[in-house]
């Protein structure tokens, strides 16, 4: 019997459906988790997000070139880690819903009603799972620069920064020595480029080279090979 016929068993017990949830999150951290860092900081005036290009399966790299920032709209983008279908799909609903709330209401939609919508998709995929980690970053009137993390249970949480894949033990110490509350994206941008360049000469999951997206209120953009190379030469 398959996880999913069981967990839809009514007479399986809560006890075993716990397992099960179990070992069905320790296999998708196994097949989807081995690869990637994502990095996101919330400046005092702007986002910046910043990931690898390594794209893997298990322990084959599949593409070295791969694309891990999407943006939803001009104020607002994520980053991505898991299965690449199932990110595709979320984005690909998320741009959707904003446009059409960006048409009906005449302005942008907001950065925490797109991340609670990103973790009602996700909730609702139960229990067949939508194998994501997103980080959601942008600028709205409300509450200015900000940066949501969210898993494919929905869980959301608001973070000043943060890292998720295999890189973040070795990303996340980087930021912690970096950051401080009015960081701004100037200082930002190097500080999330040096993140993700750690990771990578450490963690075999990550590599590649490294993307960075900037998200400011006159509205966002990914920074240039060349501009990153520029920045990389300065550290």
């Amino acid at each position: 019997m398959s996880i999913w016929s069981s967990l839809n068993n009514k007479t399986t017990s809560m006890e075993e459906i716990s397992k099960k949830l179990e070992e069905l999150a320790k296999k998708i951290h196994e097949k989807y988790l081995k690869g990637t860092t994502t990095i996101g900081i919330a400046c005092t005036d702007g986002v910046v997000l910043a990931t690898d290009r390594r794209v893997t399966s298990g322990y084959y790299i599949a593409h070295k070139r791969g694309k891990k920032i999407y943006f939803i709209d001009d104020h607002v983008a994520a980053t991505v880690a898991g299965a690449v279908a199932d990110a595709q799909k979320l984005v690909d609903q998320l741009r959707v819903e904003a446009k059409l709330y960006k048409y009906e209401n005449n302005r942008p939609i907001d950065i925490r009603a797109l991340a609670t919508l990103a973790s009602n998709l996700l909730f609702s995929a139960r229990p067949f799972i939508l194998i994501v980690q997103m980080l959601l970053g942008g600028v709205d009137e409300n509450e200015g620069a900000t940066l949501y993390n969210i898993d494919w249970f929905g869980t959301i949480t608001k973070e000043k920064y943060t890292a998720t894949g295999s890189g973040y033990p070795i990303a996340i110490g980087i930021l912690e020595e970096g950051y401080h509350d009015d960081i701004t994206v100037e200082e930002a941008i190097p500080l999330a480029i040096r993140a993700v360049r750690s990771a990578m000469l450490r963690d075999t999951g990550s590599g590649e080279g490294v993307d960075v997206a900037i998200i400011t209120k006159k509205g966002g953009r990914m920074l240039s090979d060349e501009e990153v190379r520029k920045i990389i030469s300065r550290l």
